[in-house]
């Protein structure tokens, strides 16, 4: 699937700070996704998600969010740090691609995909990895 793809080389380009990259496409994901379906919504898909992606990195977190935005990926960051990079990138992706999965199934392709050029515009490769460069 191409969103799968997007979400492959959107993580490709991070070797190093990984969790940071993905922290960073989760909270611009999350932006978007919370203006459409609430953070409820946000909550439960992030959940599920974590708890289906267990079954391949069963040291993801899988707690409950907190309610403080900021706060919101914390878990999710201290566990991807604790792996290796190649590893963390690797865990990210499948969560990213199962919580995509679920969206779609819910709202659509179209309206998915829509979702993340909107987080994450056109070239999310290429934007990404200048915005992570230039912080």
């Amino acid at each position: 699937m191409p969103r799968h793809q997007i979400i492959k080389d959107i993580m490709a380009p991070h070797t190093e700070k990984v969790a940071d990259a993905a922290i960073h496409f989760w909270e611009q994901m999350a932006a978007q996704i919370i203006l459409i379906v609430g953070e409820g919504g946000f909550n439960s898909l992030y959940a599920r998600s974590v708890f289906l992606t267990q079954s391949t990195f069963p040291w993801l977190s899988a707690s409950l969010l907190p309610s403080q935005a900021a706060q919101r990926f914390t878990e999710l960051k201290m566990s991807l740090e604790a792996q290796t990079p190649a590893l963390a990138r690797e865990a990210n992706s499948l969560l990213l691609i199962t919580f995509t999965d679920i969206l779609a199934a819910l709202i659509g392709e179209e309206l998915t995909a829509s979702i993340l050029r909107s987080a994450w515009g056109d070239d999310a490769s290429i934007k990404a990895g200048k915005e992570l460069e230039d912080e």
